[in-house]
């Protein structure tokens, strides 16, 4: 079975960085697409990144702030978050996607295109 546990989230000051971490088991890390995404109070969930062998891929709003990589060898993916605002307090979901050769292009926006998630992790950041 697939599992997907988040950490690194907690309480930063605007202008701070942080480090997600997103482990995985139960399947083949290498096919899978990988990503992340976030859900504020009071809104729905967004996408952030995602990564697959293929390459990585950014929500407009997030491109040069956050960085999204892999370790194939630790079953692991990653986000460093740079720059952060208010706005980006939230909680961060970690999730695996199996391999789906017909999918769309931009399929990697969409929860829908995953199929394992965690049970996310806190960012809060303080103005």
């Amino acid at each position: 079975q697939v599992q997907v546990v988040e950490s690194g989230g907690g309480l930063v000051q605007a202008g701070g960085s942080l480090r997600l971490s997103c482990a995985t088991s139960g399947h083949s890390f290498g096919n899978y697409i990988m990503g992340w995404f976030r859900q504020a109070p009071g809104k729905e969930r967004e996408f952030v990144a995602a990564i697959n062998w293929r390459a990585t891929y950014y929500a407009d709003s997030m491109k040069g702030r956050f960085t999204i990589s892999s370790d194939n060898s630790k079953n692991a993916v990653y986000l460093q978050m740079n720059s952060l605002k208010p706005d980006d307090t939230a909680v961060y979901y970690c999730a695996a996607g199996e391999p789906r050769p017909m999918a769309s292009s931009n399929s990697h926006k969409y929860a829908t295109r995953y199929d394992y998630w965690g049970q996310g992790t806190q960012v809060t950041v303080s103005s």
